[in-house]
């Protein structure tokens, strides 16, 4: 009995701290949103701690050139044996780091560690290292004194300099930014120009500036002398056969339930919307130089059926249901017609875009990118090099099309412009070529 007792005793005695040991968890450590790629003068930073059971001692420092910066601790009392059955949510702790929180930093590399302990048997510990830039003065702009005129819905070229340290240049209109690209033909990185539009629904009293970010949170703006020539768009009343209803929720949402006109209102939003963003989703499929010398060319012998940001109000049984903004042109010839390139570039997309039917994107440089929509065949894939005038498909009515025509538009970074531009070579010299070279003969 003793001998059973003793062993009984023994097994108390190991098995719990085994079960404590095998009961305890170790931290983790996340950041709670994308960390900055530089550090200013009080720059958030958060750090997510979840554990079980609590955390014993939190830290976070700074290294830099072999010293180290405190920038948060916290120790609780420790809980060794009795954290058991206890169940801590996450936390995030909020940092604020650069030089005026550690006056010790200096300009260049920084590395922060932030550690935490679980408050449990193992005590186990995690760490979390991130790597800044430390930034002591903000980057400064030099914009060209030239006079830049824009079209409300057209587009302009601005050209500047940017010096410091900068992660992020280009132009901003109201909530619409557009990236800048360095001269062509300078090694000069800071000496920078910006394609941008000023979109058809931004109002003609915005200030667009030229921006530079350091990475840190913060911006730096200059203005540049503008002026935009407001526009009035069309308004124009579409009725909506049954026919019609029919002919377009068969082809874009088959096999859908529900009345025809709830489809198509769904087709014509939310669809709508989704194809727009996959459209400007391409931006990122640009060459970092231009591809074109000409003008753009409009579809030859073409009718214009719609124009550029047409207001379309949608009318069912003489009642308006919908309303919604066209993007482009509407070109019509005849039916099955040969349709060109309007330019040399590089095809980024071919295929079926939702109420674009079968569509073809063709890339010329620096985010600038043809469109053409509701083809009836498409002889072009992605990676093809076209030129101007090359057949690349035929019209049709494919997507949210009533009859046979080409939908053309344009767009600079993702965001949609008036074609009509392009098509004028007088423009292009003025506004794009007299700044920044095309591509050779």
């Amino acid at each position: 009995m003793k001998r059973i007792l003793g062993t009984l005793l023994a097994l108390l005695v190991l098995g719990a701290p085994a079960a404590l040991w095998f009961l305890s968890a170790p931290v983790t450590l996340t950041f709670a949103s994308p960390p900055p790629r530089a550090l200013g003068a009080a720059t958030p930073v958060s750090v997510r701690v979840a554990s079980p059971h609590g955390t014993r001692r939190v830290a976070a420092w700074l290294e830099q050139g072999g010293e180290r910066l405190p920038a948060f601790e916290r120790r609780l009392p420790a809980t060794r044996f009795a954290f058991h059955g206890r169940q801590e949510p996450p936390e995030t702790i909020q940092l604020s780091l650069g030089k005026a929180k550690q006056p010790a930093l200096k300009a260049g590399r920084v590395r922060l560690v932030f550690e935490a302990e679980a408050n449990d048997f193992r005590a186990l510990a995690a760490r979390l290292e991130q790597e800044f830039e430390v930034i002591v003065e903000p980057p400064r702009l030099e914009v060209d004194g030239l006079q830049h005129y824009i079209n409300q819905g057209g587009a302009e070229l601005v050209t500047f300099r940017v010096s410091g340290y900068w992660t992020e240049a280009g132009v901003r209109v109201g909530e619409h930014t557009f990236r800048s690209f360095p001269m062509p033909g300078e090694s000069d990185e800071n000496h920078r120009f910006a394609l941008f539009v000023f979109p058809w629904d931004t109002p003609a009293t915005t200030v667009p500036v030229v921006f530079a970010r350091p990475g840190d949170g913060t911006e730096v703006t200059a203005r540049f002398w503008h002026k935009v020539f407001p526009k009035k768009f069309r308004h124009r009343q579409l009725d909506l056969p049954e026919a019609f209803l029919e002919k377009v929720t068969s082809e874009l949402d088959p096999g859908g339930a529900g009345p025809l006109l709830e489809r198509f209102l769904r087709i014509n939003g939310e669809m709508r919307r989704q194809n727009n963003a996959a459209l400007a989703e391409l931006r990122h499929k640009t060459e970092p130089r231009f591809l074109f010398h000409l003008p753009f060319k409009q579809l030859s012998n073409s009718k214009v059926e719609s124009q550029f940001a047409d207001r379309r109000t949608y009318v069912h049984q003489g009642r308006k249901v919908d309303e919604q903004v066209h993007l482009g042109f509407d070109l019509s010839v005849t039916r099955n017609v040969p349709i060109s390139a309007s330019n040399d570039g590089k095809v980024v997309f071919a295929g079926w875009l939702g109420i674009y039917g079968n569509c073809v994107v063709i890339d010329h440089g620096y985010g600038l990118q043809s469109i053409y929509a509701h083809l009836n065949s498409m002889d072009v894939k992605p990676g093809d090099a076209v030129r101007r005038d090359q057949v690349i498909g035929r019209s049709g009515a494919t997507g949210l099309a009533g009859g046979d025509h080409l939908h053309f538009s344009m767009q600079i970074d993702g965001v949609q412009t008036n074609p009509v531009e392009w098509w004028d070579d007088h423009w292009i010299q003025d506004r794009i070529r007299s700044k920044v070279p095309l591509a050779a003969q």
